[in-house]
């Protein structure tokens, strides 16, 4: 364990910290365990609706540690793990981008449901420039999120994209300024957190499989069978009707 996640609760909500500004975050393979390590653990705890995965410094991830990539071979890259268990993480998952995302780490805030931002955020994929080649998953992941076109501009011309082409795309869903990023991504988690954790997590689950095109299992249609047998629908439904707000349980 590395100790370079910082860990704070407020409520329903957590807050992982990745703390290494003096290497910008570069994720080493120190940081990828721990960072899987504290999500495994928060996804085993009933009482908790959102995470928000945040950085100190002035880059919320400058992507792989380059000393760690060059000791290891085609197709052995943990990143890639890493971002595949936060995308279908149970929880949503909120990103607060308190500056740059670059090669990895823009894996990294794709893989997170929600992304707020700064002015100051931006995106920059170098693999052109080194002649290195993203993960194919990676790129689907992009192009799922933002769009071909965006894709295209990060890969192709290895363009640094700046806060403003960032959310016409859709990778970020609200700018605010760096003095507010922390209050704006606690508001919407807290939004999120007042939601039925069942539906937001079942739901969750199936945008995923919606966009991947995936075969359904019958999980999706089990997941609204819970939904509208739990307690938590007929709170939700006596609520509506007394013109009050819903108490959530989860249940």
């Amino acid at each position: 364990m590395s100790g370079e996640i910082l860990e704070s609760r407020a409520g329903l909500v957590v807050i992982a910290t990745l703390t290494a500004p003096k290497r910008h975050t570069a994720l080493t393979h120190g940081m990828i365990w721990e960072l899987r390590e504290v999500l495994e653990r928060f996804a085993l705890d009933p009482d908790l609706r959102v995470v928000i995965l945040r950085a100190e410094g002035k880059n919320f991830c400058s992507g792989y540690s380059l000393t760690d990539l060059a000791e290891e071979g085609v197709g052995e890259n943990p990143v890639v793990g890493l971002t595949d268990y936060i995308e279908r993480f149970p929880l949503p998952v909120i990103c607060a981008l308190n500056g740059g995302v670059y090669g990895a780490g823009l894996d990294l805030a794709l893989a997170c449901d929600f992304r707020v931002g700064t002015p100051f955020a931006k995106a920059h994929v170098p693999a052109a420039r080194i002649c290195s080649h993203y993960i194919l998953f990676s790129i689907v992941r992009t192009v799922t999120r933002i769009g071909s076109q965006a894709a295209r501009r990060l890969y192709l011309r290895a363009e640094t994209l700046t806060a403003a082409p960032l959310q016409r795309c859709g990778f970020l869903d609200e700018v605010a300024p760096a003095e507010d990023l922390d209050a704006t991504c606690e508001g919407m988690a807290a939004e999120i957190a007042s939601l039925a954790p069942l539906s937001v997590q079942g739901m969750k689950q199936s945008i995923l499989a919606a966009s991947y095109r995936e075969p359904d299992d019958g999980t999706a249609a089990a997941r609204e069978a819970a939904c509208f047998a739990s307690t938590d629908h007929a709170e939700g439904m006596r609520a509506l009707k007394e013109k009050r707000a819903p108490v959530f349980r989860g249940t």
